[in-house]
């Protein structure tokens, strides 16, 4: 996931969807990212990635349109969230923060 993360700050993003949502492809081991999974990011570059839906090319092909445009709908929503409201939904457990080599980020 750091890999798709760090791909996209450097302009690499695999598929814009426009209104901040990005789709990344991410490996699967042993087979590279062609072969890999897909991920939905919201993504604002130096500020935020919020990882939202994962799937393996094996399982679907693609997001379908309507599923499109909601991942766009929540993307406005959870981008707005200052920095007290995503605390308070890390508490609740709303969102999980991922860690990279023990270190919050």
């Amino acid at each position: 996931m750091w890999d798709a993360v760090a791909r996209a700050e450097k302009g690499q993003i695999d598929a814009d969807l426009g209104g901040a949502v990005i789709k990344q492809r991410i490996a699967r081991p042993g087979q590279g990212r062609s072969k890999g999974y897909r991920v939905i990011i919201f993504f604002r570059r130096s500020d935020k990635a919020v990882f939202v839906y994962g799937f393996s090319k094996s399982q679907r092909a693609n997001i379908g349109n309507d599923e499109e445009q909601e991942f766009k709908d929540a993307a406005k929503i959870v981008l707005a969230l200052t920095e007290t409201e995503l605390t308070v939904r890390l508490k609740r457990g709303d969102l999980v923060e991922a860690k990279a080599n023990e270190q919050e980020v």
